[in-house]
This record gives C-alpha cells, sequence and structure tokens, in this order.
C-alpha cells in the first residue's frame, strides 16, 4: 500500500474518531502515531512522539498565547465592555436601530482586547439585550446582531486564531494581526449597514431610543480610553516594531491588570480566578497543538499534502475556482467544529495547495479565519447561537432567523476580501 493511500485511510479514520466524540487533540495524536508506525515503524514513531511535545511547546510564538488570553480574561471580567456599550448607545441609539448599531461598535472594541467570541456574546447578551428588548426592538434582530457581532473577536487582533495559524504555518503574528484589522472594522461597517437597511425598510424592527446632548456623548468617550489604551499599546507597539507579538502580549496581560487594579475592577481573586481560566485554555489549545503536530508529521510522510498541492496546481481550472471549494469546505467545517479544531484539521492537507497555487498565505489566513466565522452563526451547531440562547429565555429558532441577513451580509464581506487582497495585505507589507 502507498504512502499516499494510508494518508487517505488516515484522515477517513480521524473523522470517523471525531464522530464517536473523541476529543479532537488526542484523535490527532492517536492517528498520527498509528500512521507514523505504519511508515515508518515503531522506534522512529515513538521518537517523534517524545520530542513534538518539547520542540512545540518550546517553540518561541507560542509563549504569546497564554499573554493574550490572561488580556483578555481580565478585560472581559473586569467588566469594560458595559463601558464600551454605554458609549456606543449615547453616539447611536437615537438612530432607527440604533441600539443594534452600538452593540456592533461596543463588540468590535471589546473584540480588539479579548480576541473571543464566546465572551463577547456572554457579554453583550447581558449587557446590550435587555436594553434592546425594553425598546421594543425585535428579538429576531436583537439577538441576531449579538451573536453576529461575536463573531468580530476572531479577526480583529490579537486573534487566537491568528497565533494558532501563524503557528502552524511558521507565519509572523504580527504580520497577521496587522492582516485582521481593515477586514474586522470592514465587517462591523458592514453589520451596521445591514442594520440600517433592514430599519430603514422596516422602522418596527429597531425603534429610535433617547436621544443623548452633544455634550453627554463627548463625556461618554471617556469610558473608552482603557480598552483603546491597551489596543493601540499593543497592536501600535507590533506595527512599529518596537517590540514581538510575545512582548505585546506580555505587556498588554501586565497593561490589563495595571488599569483594572486603578479602575479598582479587579482585586487579588479575581486575578487568581483570572490566572486560572489563562491557564485551563492555554492548556487545552497546546495540546490542540501538540495533537495537530503529529499528525502533521504523519501527513508528511504520507506525502498526500504534496500530492494534493500538485494535483490541484495542474487543475485546468481557475485558482479561484479552487479557492471556492476550500471555501465552501471551511464553511461546512464551521458549521460542526469551533475554529481551533477546523484550523487544526485542515491545515496540514489544505497549506501546501494554498501555496502551491500562489496564494498569499497571510491574505489566506484572513479568509480561512473569516469563514470561520461564519460558521459560529450557522445551523445546525452555530456555537454563538446556541451561548446566547443559554444566556436569554429567547427561542433557538428565533436567534437562527435573526441571524440570516447577517450571513448574508458575511458572504459579502467575504467576497470582497477575495476581490481585494489589499485590504489584508496594506498594513502588513507597510510594518517595520
Amino acid at each position: 500500500m502507498s504512502p499516499e493511500i494510508i494518508g487517505l485511510f488516515g484522515i477517513l479514520a480521524l473523522v470517523v474518531l471525531l464522530f464517536a466524540r473523541m476529543w479532537i487533540g488526542f484523535a490527532m495524536a492517536f492517528i498520527g502515531f498509528a500512521g507514523l508506525i505504519v511508515l515508518t515503524g515503531f522506534d522512529k514513531a515513538g521518537i517523534v512522539l517524545g520530542t513534538i511535545p518539547f520542540s512545540r511547546i518550546s517553540f518561541y510564538p507560542i509563549s504569546a498565547l497564554p499573554l493574550f488570553v490572561l488580556m483578555g480574561i481580565v478585560v472581559g471580567d473586569a467588566g469594560l465592555s458595559s463601558d464600551l456599550y454605554d458609549t456606543a448607545y449615547k453616539w447611536f441609539g437615537r438612530m432607527r436601530g440604533g441600539l443594534a448599531i452600538a452593540t456592533v461598535f461596543a463588540s468590535g472594541a471589546f473584540a480588539a482586547i479579548t480576541g473571543s467570541s464566546a465572551a463577547s456574546v456572554v457579554t453583550m447578551g447581558k449587557v446590550a439585550l435587555p436594553e434592546m428588548i425594553r425598546y421594543n426592538y425585535d428579538p429576531r434582530l436583537a439577538t441576531g446582531i449579538i451573536a453576529a457581532g461575536g463573531t468580530i473577536g476572531i479577526l480583529i487582533p490579537p486573534s487566537l486564531g491568528f497565533i494558532l495559524y501563524a503557528i502552524l504555518t511558521e507565519e509572523s503574528i504580527g504580520r497577521l494581526f496587522m492582516a485582521g484589522i481593515i477586514p474586522g472594522i470592514l465587517e462591523v461597517l458592514f453589520y451596521a449597514v445591514t442594520i440600517y437597511i433592514m430599519c430603514l425598510f422596516n422602522p418596527s424592527l429597531g425603534p429610535k431610543g433617547t436621544s443623548s446632548p452633544f455634550k453627554a456623548k463627548i463625556y461618554s468617550l471617556k469610558n473608552t480610553w482603557p480598552v483603546m489604551a491597551l489596543f493601540l499599546l499593543v497592536i501600535g507597539g507590533i506595527y512599529g516594531g518596537i517590540f514581538t507579538p510575545t512582548e505585546a502580549g506580555a505587556i498588554g496581560a501586565f497593561g490589563a491588570m495595571v488599569i483594572t487594579v486603578a479602575m479598582r475592577r479587579l482585586n487579588g481573586r479575581g486575578l487568581l480566578t483570572a490566572l486560572n481560566q489563562a491557564l485551563a485554555t492555554t492548556a487545552m489549545i497546546i495540546v490542540l497543538v501538540v495533537g495537530a503536530f503529529i499528525f502533521a508529521n504523519f501527513m508528511a510522510k504520507s506525502k498526500l499534502p504534496f500530492v494534493f498541492g500538485e494535483v490541484v496546481s495542474n487543475m485546468a481550472v481557475s485558482r479561484y475556482v479552487i479557492l471556492t471549494g476550500i471555501i465552501f469546505v471551511y464553511i461546512i467545517l464551521g458549521m460542526f467544529l469551533d475554529i481551533f479544531s477546523s484550523i487544526l484539521l485542515t491545515i496540514p492537507v489544505i497549506f501546501p495547495a494554498i501555496l502551491a497555487m500562489g496564494f498569499d498565505p497571510i491574505w489566506f489566513g484572513v479568509i480561512m479565519v473569516r469563514i470561520m466565522e461564519i460558521g459560529l452563526i450557522t445551523p445546525p451547531i452555530g456555537m454563538n447561537v446556541f451561548i446566547l440562547g443559554g444566556v436569554t429565555d429567547i427561542p433557538l429558532g428565533t436567534i437562527f432567523r435573526g441571524i440570516v441577513p447577517f450571513v448574508i451580509a458575511d458572504i459579502l464581506h467575504v467576497a470582497l476580501l477575495v476581490a481585494v487582497p489589499q485590504l489584508s495585505l496594506f498594513l502588513p507589507q507597510t510594518m517595520f
């Protein structure tokens, strides 16, 4: 049996284990180790199993992961999202659909620090949803924008999805962070325009809220300074070449603790809780990474990814037709798997094909993460929808109906990013 066929059987076996509900990190490690035994023998497979965990965990860029996780948890637990929403509410609340638009902008600002979709959905579900319901917003619009707005956290840096992609592909974390800024801002604007158009044709979806004096609007901006200061410190430092992404993570985590302590929103018990949460999240992701590298080693030995890349590059069709097929696969995966699992599962096979077709790996990282966002709000899983359903008493069917206009906006946004790669590549190309 050829190595390529063995690699194909390995992928099929992995799919079977995933359907059997084996955790993906262990499933990838098990299939990778078993495949290496078949291809290279037990002794060589044992060497791989013994060396990869240490070599990959000690890989310097991975140290950025727990630092950004800690920064996001500290900021999220400090309740800064309420301040962001209050500011956005004062500026946009008077418009039709203004509360929903305020939710989008608050979600975008919150994402700039936490990088967490789930945290954004839970927080906005508790902060923004009661206000929208109080002003008689249609529950479909109110819940749909919270679920959709939560996805912004994966695209706007610091993004854990970008960090994981960079580790697996050996691309620059800093360049990926920069690549996500303009697409992330555009995503916020796409959602805001979608809300405006919906309420323009059907004003009952989002009635006007209360008006705030201009002085109150200006005064409310003071609530945004902690988040903006952290974002500019971390991302500005990376962009200017002042420090590396890992150093930026350390500065961001320390800065988040200093700011929240100064605001009297973080005490010793809260810090210990944040550290425990960051430790648990980091451990989970590291096990996933180790399993992915063992599986990737098996794939490399089987030569299947390179054969796939060669076949794809020699196909007599446009590379954009193939890219469309890959995007469709990622949308399907996103319906069933979280973003980390999807990246880990596909990168060993898909990435060589992307390089063979001549696509920029930084640009593709943005496209892939953006596609994964869509999976968070589409059935049958739609993780953001189920998370929001858990913190509200609104039926899941209502929430799923509410996200339809935003999925359409997502598809248009992805099409724009594919058609104009410079939207993703401009900032990385101007970095120091």
